[in-house]
């Protein structure tokens, strides 16, 4: 079971909380990691910029970057109105990031390799595109459904694939954040046993486990930028459907 590399995402109770008005509100190690998510970000982002100055820290650098990074990319996704969601979009951004991060550590958990996870965050994107284009426009924010210059007949069908396409969006964004950080997890669990395996069985052994160790330095590295990519991708893709909430017409 040391080798298995499913067990590193299983869920374990740590504080059970079970039958609470028929609810299992158990308190797990998922529930702990999301929490030291939300600690980690918000503590190095206080203590990068409590003691700002015109020559900033490495630590003041790495968060104004964080900051103009997504400011830009909502800025150009979304125009200068766009900028009324920034916290909601660097939250999100900042917290798929440092989750992906705190994964990578040996012996963590990656709350994002749960597809639960990932789809209450997608469902979340989707719930405010929603609520909030409806609450700007009314029945004009159907008018995301209706692209201009369609001819008549053809209204019908393109419509349908409209709505099919935007009901996608929640599903497509949550399965590619926890596909990919899932398979990585599994492809590095999987070498690494290779490298243990292969190491018991003697001096030729050890020297055939060069291979799958040097696979899971590359891999490592590689995790890591997926860990900056995914975060990235989830952040602008909402910052494009934020877009249509504020401009739904085609």
């Amino acid at each position: 079971m040391a080798n298995d590399p499913i067990q590193q995402f299983q869920i374990n109770k740590i504080i059970p909380l079970e039958n609470v008005a028929g609810l299992d509100l158990s308190f797990t190690n998922s529930s702990l990691f999301m929490v030291g998510t939300v600690a980690v970000a918000s503590a190095f982002l206080y203590f990068a910029t409590a003691s700002r100055g015109l020559i900033p820290s490495r630590g003041q650098s790495i968060a104004e970057s964080a900051y103009e990074f997504v400011a830009s990319m909502l800025r150009d996704a979304a125009g200068t109105e766009g900028m009324r969601f920034f916290p909601f979009v660097f939250s999100l951004f900042m917290f798929v990031l440092v989750a992906n991060l705190l994964g990578m550590f040996p012996y963590f958990f990656t709350v994002t390799s749960h597809i639960i996870v990932t789809f209450a965050l997608a469902m979340l994107v989707i719930g405010t595109v929603v609520v909030y284009g409806v609450a700007k426009h009314g029945f004009k924010f159907l008018g995301l459904f209706v692209p201009e210059g369609v001819p008549g007949i053809l209204m019908p069908l393109v419509i349908m694939i409209e709505v099919i396409s935007f009901l996608s969006r929640p599903i497509s964004l949550s399965v590619r954040l926890f596909a990919n950080m899932l398979a990585g997890h599994i492809t590095l669990k999987v070498f690494a046993g290779f490298i243990v395996s292969m190491s018991s069985l003697g001096a030729l052994g050890i020297g055939g486990s060069l291979l799958p160790l040097l696979m899971v330095v590359a891999l490592t590295g590689l995790e890591f930028l997926v860990a900056f990519l995914q975060a990235y991708v989830f952040a602008v893709l909402t910052c494009m459907y934020l877009n249509d909430a504020l401009h739904p017409s085609h």
